[in-house]
């Protein structure tokens, strides 16, 4: 059997660890600690078996009406995948040819190195600054391949930091290739970028969501996108030909009618957020005001230590007592752990294990 040379050498993605034991606390991957709109329920009690001999709308209809009212624009600007990661995977088909590059901040969503990797162009990385804010985005790589793709996620992951939409506006406006706003947390910060991926002069911003997080749907692989008409019909171009299952399309409406209970739950998460923040700031902890569903935090460090193996032994300490954290090592993100936001009994779990492992 022949495997490509590229996928020989390819360094996956790897996502968070899904633990089997019942009594964890997981707090890992971003999910939201409550469940999704009973409106969700209901669709999974009705839904008509009969329809499954048959293949879902590949167009999405319906969804793409529901979100064109939520969004104040039109269905032809927007395109729905498997996930948010299928829309990624299909824009570095679309939007990047064989002697360009795809960019991003760094350090940013692990899945976007391995996305130019899987396409066998360049991946051109732009170092934050040391408070993770806004750095000038490198647009060239090392073999002057130029960026033709430069995946913004904002907030972004794993630093919760969001950047300025002004800053976000003025790099689109002078950069020739497309800007994608990874969205995912959008719902927990203060401002998002959705008004500049829907402007009628608008030439090259797509803003990308998920039903993942704030709509508690990571189970149900929903993901879309807005942007210019063209850039939405070259997705449309190079998608797989039902892509989204008619369940989902049909979970998925349901929970886009009932934005009231995703807000409510967003509310819930973020005063937690404000709440965990300020008990881990009074135990020295160091971390950005987040603007998403995690806290990306450095504990203080234990006389011996340095910052990294400290933040390791936390890691390993915690996942020994069933809460479960993610840890990411290297020089940039290595002294650090990023804390999902669970429901309050999860987080006092997680304060006092935190007290008793120091």
């Amino acid at each position: 059997m022949r495997i490509a040379a590229s996928v020989q050498k390819l360094e996956p993605y790897v996502p968070g660890e899904q633990p089997k034991a019942r009594d964890v606390v997981k707090l890992n991957t971003n999910e939201n600690p409550y469940p999704p709109s009973p409106e969700v329920s209901k669709v999974l009690a009705s839904f008509d078996l009969d329809r499954l001999r048959r293949y879902p709308d590949p167009n999405f209809t319906e969804i793409r009406h529901r979100l064109a009212e939520i969004w104040n624009t039109v269905p032809e600007r927007i395109f729905v995948g498997n996930g948010s990661d299928e829309v990624l995977t299909l824009a570095a088909r679309a939007f990047v040819d064989d002697h360009e590059a795809i960019g991003s901040f760094d350090p940013s969503y692990s899945l976007y190195k391995t996305l130019a990797a899987i396409r066998c162009v360049p991946f051109v990385g732009s170092p934050l600054a040391e408070d993770f804010a806004w750095a000038e985005p490198v647009l060239r790589g090392e073999n002057g391949a130029p960026v033709a793709l430069f995946l913004l996620t904002n907030p972004n992951a794993p630093t919760s930091v969001a950047y300025p939409k002004a800053k976000i506006a003025a790099f689109a406006k002078t950069f020739p290739g497309v800007t994608m706003v990874d969205e995912a947390y959008a719902d927990f910060a203060d401002e998002d970028c959705v008004d500049l991926a829907t402007a009628p002069d608008n030439r090259n911003v797509v803003v990308m969501r998920t039903l993942s997080k704030s709509f508690s749907l990571a189970g149900l692989r929903l993901g879309y996108c807005i942007g210019p008409a063209d850039l939405i019909e070259a997705l449309y171009k190079v998608k797989d030909s039902y892509n989204v299952d008619a369940i989902a399309q049909d979970v998925a409406l349901a929970a886009l009618y009932d934005l009231r209970w995703m807000k409510a739950n967003v509310a819930k998460v973020t005063a937690t957020r404000g709440r965990v923040k300020a008990e881990l700031e009074k135990r020295g902890w160091q971390m950005p005001d987040s603007q998403s569903n995690f806290l990306f935090a450095k504990p203080p460090a234990k006389a011996g230590e340095t910052a990294h193996e400290t933040a390791e032994r936390i890691f390993d300490a915690l996942r020994g007592r069933h809460i479960y954290v993610r840890y990411f090592r290297g020089p940039k993100t290595g002294d650090r752990l990023r804390v999902t936001i669970g429901d309050n009994a999860d987080m006092d779990r997680l304060l006092q294990a935190l007290d008793e492992i120091a």
